[in-house]
């Protein structure tokens, strides 16, 4: 770039002080300014621009890339899949061939027990249980039971008089 030093500054200064005059060198100086100030903006602008289409290739390379493993993955994974399930139907067929033979044979003498039947649990596991005792609590005036406001209020009313 062009490097300007301090007296190459005060020489284009001092001509542009002959040249324009002291009374429109300050506009002149403000609409330069502005003007510097909008390039420098749009050299800022293009730079992100740059930037940006620069990562967005960066993007969709790591993405391509990402897609392809994951699909090699899930094409290893199946093939894993479908040998495991071909070996255990294998294994199964095997296994069973000769238990079906001897199953019609000793379906009548023996009888499968039932499942057990379901029991409902004892619901007071739901109270809450204190570790102070029943009688403390009573001999101290503790509330040992939760009350609504309203009930409170109702509690505490004083007779309505007729």
């Amino acid at each position: 770039m062009i490097d300007f030093g301090f007296d190459k500054i005060a020489l284009i200064g001092a001509v542009a002080l002959i040249v324009i005059g002291p009374q429109k060198l300050p506009r002149v100086a403000r609409t330069v300014g502005h003007l510097i100030g909008k390039a420098q903006r749009y050299v800022s602008d293009v730079k992100a621009e740059v930037n940006r289409s620069i990562e967005l290739e960066e993007l969709q390379k790591m993405k391509s890339q990402f897609e392809t493993a994951a699909s090699d993955i899930q094409s290893t994974v199946q093939r894993e899949v479908s040998s495991v399930g071909q070996s255990f139907e294998s294994s199964w067929s095997d296994a069973t061939a000769g238990l079906e033979s001897s199953a019609a044979h000793s379906a009548d003498t023996s009888l499968a027990t039932p499942p057990p039947s379901y029991q409902r649990p004892n619901k007071r596991w739901r109270l809450k249980r204190s570790a102070v005792p029943q009688w403390y609590k009573q001999r101290q005036g503790m509330r040992t039971r939760a009350m609504s406001g309203a009930a409170r209020v109702a509690r505490f009313r004083p007779p309505r008089l007729k």
